[in-house]
């Protein structure tokens, strides 16, 4: 039997300028200029310079019948004529807190041949049958990856030769240039494995010497037989099974550890030689022992409505003039009302992003004053996202967004945003200080630590208790992994 009943219902539904908005948090400053790029290639009405006119609320809720066209002649021109006539205040993006828009915003990159290239040269110095084996040669140098490694199967490169070129090639003819290419320099390049990699560059220096050392010679057998135990740092095993003195065991791994585990990283121009920069969001500077933050603008270019678009709108207001507009000139005003909707949109949006960047980042940075004006990580305080979101009256959500990826510059060096957040831990006396804090001291501790006996997490444990923190092991095990610090056994050296 069918009922009918009435209800109430709380719903919350972001706007498309909210999804805009926090969509621009999540960018960093290093990839701004990306999106505003986008943003000004797909509308026309956003333009980018130094004028700044300030687009004024625009009519709203249009009705596009032909039957209410006195109504919608009659919003249009309230719209026009509050466009065109009043005097638009100005403004610009960059503000009296926001870097100097005289910085350079390119980084100059020095041009040098890609390890690719550096390979097909050695290629085409060999005396290779025809144009067939020299192209599956170069179908097997296009597969080596940014770390110099072959790690695609031959069947694949056989797949790829056929469907891309039209060669058949056989998995013989593969694995012979294969193993052609991996004499090519640097050594190890072309290798399928970590192994063989490290391998091919001890008989690359074993075959250049003219009276190999016995270490070199031991460091070849632990690679090539005893691979497992050396990954594992199993010396005990290893000397037993080499029936070599500690010495040699010693001198041995020397020689491996001396070799390059991504052999594309030793050619200039290769595909791992790459630098990241970081760019940072924010600049902390100590001016006269007060802190001066500003936001780093460097990718952001200052925007506005396109001219253009106010003289079609002026246009369109002359040729109506006395007269009812007809439906074409209905709907292209209507398009560049939209535009200019869009663009003045975006333009807020940018603007409450760099507001929004600026209050979460001055309040963080009167949270751990102490800190941005000593650089002691000692003094940084327990700080969750709930903190800073009370300070600010923002969402959490949106505080997260403004941490992540995010980077501020200080006399101390750049720091990760999100790295300032902590949890609390609770001393003997009592007292809370941030979990940072308790982890600059464990990496301390492993840094001084005798490697020939690492500490085990007990001790570790044991030696944080002695300082006063109360933790457990299991958080020493948890704090160890974050830092990225191996088990005991694996930081053991001989």
């Amino acid at each position: 039997m069918l009922k009918q009943s009435l209800s109430n219902k709380m719903l919350q539904k972001l706007s498309p300028q909210q999804i805009q908005l926090m969509k621009l948090l999540q960018i960093p400053t290093a990839t701004l200029d990306q999106r505003i790029k986008e943003e000004l290639e797909s509308n026309p009405a956003l333009d980018e310079g130094d004028d700044f006119n300030e687009v004024f609320d625009l009519a709203k809720d249009e009705k596009s019948d032909d039957d209410s066209g006195d109504d919608e002649n009659f919003e249009l021109d309230d719209y026009i004529k509050e466009y065109i006539e009043d005097d638009p205040s100005s403004y610009k993006m960059r503000m009296d807190n926001y870097a100097s828009i005289e910085d350079d915003k390119t980084i100059p990159v020095a041009v040098e041949n890609s390890l690719h290239e550096h390979l097909i040269r050695q290629l085409g110095m060999l005396n290779l049958e025809d144009d067939r084996v020299i192209k599956i040669g170069q179908q097997v140098i296009g597969s080596i990856d940014s770390d110099g490694y072959l790690r695609r199967e031959h069947s694949a490169i056989i797949d790829d030769l056929l469907f891309s070129q039209n060669i058949e090639a056989s998995k013989e003819e593969i694995l012979s240039l294969v193993d052609q290419v991996q004499k090519f320099e640097p050594p190890g390049i072309g290798a399928r494995s970590l192994q063989e990699c490290l391998i091919l560059q001890i008989k690359d220096s074993i075959n250049k010497d003219d009276a190999p050392s016995k270490s070199k010679q031991i460091a070849l057998r632990i690679l090539d037989n005893h691979f497992e135990e050396f990954s594992k740092k199993h010396y005990i095993k290893l000397k037993k099974q080499l029936f070599v003195s500690d010495t040699e065991l010693k001198d041995a791994v020397d020689e491996i550890l001396k070799l390059n585990p991504k052999p594309a990283s030793g050619v200039a121009g290769g595909l791992s030689a790459s630098i990241n920069y970081i760019v940072p969001d924010f600049i902390i500077s100590n001016r006269d022992g007060e802190l001066e933050l500003t936001l780093n603008n460097r990718n952001a270019p200052d925007l506005r409505i396109n001219d253009q678009y106010k003289e079609m709108l002026t246009t369109y207001k002359d040729t109506t003039k006395g007269r009812r507009s007809t439906k074409k000139e209905r709907e292209a005003v209507m398009f560049i009302k939209q535009k200019i909707d869009s663009a003045k949109w975006f333009i807020d949006a940018i603007k409450q992003r760099q507001d929004t960047l600026y209050r979460t980042m001055y309040s963080i940075m009167q949270f751990q004053y102490e800190f941005f004006k000593t650089g002691d990580e000692v003094r940084l305080k327990p700080m969750i996202l709930k903190d800073i979101a009370e300070i600010t009256g923002l969402d959490i959500s949106t505080v997260s967004r403004v941490a992540n990826s995010k980077f501020v510059q200080t006399e101390f060096g750049t720091k990760r945003l999100k790295d300032f957040f902590s949890e609390s831990l609770q001393t003997q006396d009592g007292q809370e200080v941030s979990t940072l804090e308790v982890k600059n001291i464990l990496s301390g501790i492993v840094t001084r630590e005798n490697k020939r006996k690492p500490f085990s997490d007990e001790k570790l444990k044991d030696l944080l208790q002695e300082k006063g923190y109360n933790i457990a092991r299991r958080t020493v095990a948890k704090y160890r992994e974050q830092l990225n610090i191996p088990v005991a056994r694996l930081r053991k050296e001989l």
